[in-house]
């Protein structure tokens, strides 16, 4: 109404509207033509791997628990996410599921043992979406130890096959080696925002 004060909220709406104009401007085409024809190389993603200081396992699908059992520590407690193979666990460890574990008792966790969505060999990648055989992120960052079963067949070559694999809506987390970060003097240090080791079974 005439004579009715003009308040600070209608004031920045109306200069809004004076900038964009009376019409929305038109979208822009974003090109999705990345490069798709990536070869799969297995031994480049162990290359990639071990130089971000990964420790890679590769091993037969049956040997899992073995494996796992030698690089824990005897009667080590291992978080695991409820979707995880039980076979993939050795009988040495104390297995805690997480139905909802308090993040005090996760970290205190020698270690936690999850699968993977994705592996990316250009990069030395890792990719989690919080599947039941991977869990929530959390999971993966607060232990100081992670263990990640890949499949060969969950391997590409480049990050435009990884994300055609991923589906957009589930949360992602992506693994390139341990934990890292640098400070003022560029001294590496690790476990800082993450799991200080890094191991990664390769199976068939």
């Amino acid at each position: 109404m005439v004579g009715e004060p003009v308040t600070a909220r209608e004031t920045v709406l109306a200069r809004l509207r004076a900038a964009l104009g009376p019409a929305a401007p038109a979208l822009t085409e974003v090109p999705r033509d990345y490069r798709r024809d990536g070869v799969v190389d297995i031994e480049r993603l162990v290359d990639r791997l071990t130089d971000y200081r990964a420790q890679v396992h590769r091993v037969a699908a049956t040997a899992v628990a073995d494996t796992i059992a030698g690089i824990l520590p005897a009667a080590a407690t291992v978080v695991v996410p409820p979707g995880l193979p039980s076979a993939w666990l050795p009988s040495t460890v104390t297995v805690l599921p997480d139905d909802d574990l308090d993040n005090a008792r996760i970290a205190a966790a020698d270690a936690v043992v999850t699968a993977a969505a994705v592996a990316i060999a250009d990069t030395g990648t890792v990719v989690l979406d919080g599947s039941p055989d991977q869990g929530r992120r959390v999971l993966s960052l607060l232990p100081d130890r992670h263990v990640c079963v890949v499949r060969t067949a969950q391997v590409v070559a480049d990050v435009p096959q990884a994300l055609a694999r991923l589906t957009p809506h589930r949360p992602s987390t992506w693994i390139s080696g341990p934990s890292a970060t640098s400070d003022i003097e560029l001294d590496r240090v690790e476990g800082v925002h993450g799991p200080r080791t890094l191991h990664v079974i390769l199976l068939p």
